[in-house]
């Protein structure tokens, strides 16, 4: 390898992502994420190494805050029947939110 810097992806990453991605921008996106990822690692393998981490859930709250997971249908549902209780007038991607998070629920 190179003397890159550690969150340049390698040119063969790069060429792979050329082959998915259709705009500058989602090559971009990409690119930001994977360096981002790369930091990320870098700092809970720095964190693991130093005596100061005694905590056992630091690493993994640490990834948890960094790398939150995006709202669940169900949340993303209550959450904009909460927003609109008073007066509410659904949008048509607000009714499509809540009409896929009910075809979720069983019977």
């Amino acid at each position: 390898m190179t003397d890159q810097h550690p969150i340049t992806p390698p040119p063969e990453l790069v060429e792979q992502w050329m082959q998915v991605h259709t705009t500058k921008y989602d090559l971009a996106r990409q690119a930001a994420q994977w360096g981002a990822d790369q930091e990320l690692d870098a700092c809970c393998e720095w964190l693991e190494q130093q005596t100061l981490c005694g905590h056992q859930d630091l690493i993994p709250s640490l990834r948890d805050a960094r790398r939150p997971k995006p709202p669940s249908l169900k949340e993303q549902a209550l959450a904009l029947v909460e927003q609109h209780e008073d007066g509410w007038r659904p949008s048509p991607k607000d009714w499509d939110t809540i009409r896929r998070a009910l075809e979720q629920l069983d019977d």
